[in-house]
């Protein structure tokens, strides 16, 4: 099994929210993922880059105030 695709099960305890949370993140597109034989799929590489992209904005807006 390829571990570097995860199922919301595993995104939502990767990212410690609830798997309700995490549903709504990808229907609204803030978590990249495919519907794939009828669930969704999230490439872990993706949602490691994107929590990366988040938290450098973050820091560079708390550097600004």
């Amino acid at each position: 099994m390829n571990t570097n695709i995860i199922g919301i099960k595993e995104v939502a305890d990767y990212l410690n929210m609830k798997e309700q949370t995490v549903y709504r993140l990808v229907q609204r597109g803030k978590i990249p993922a495919i519907k794939f034989g009828g669930t969704w799929k999230v490439k872990r590489d993706h949602l490691e880059s994107m929590f990366d992209q988040l938290l450098a904005e973050k820091m560079k807006e708390l550097q600004t105030k």
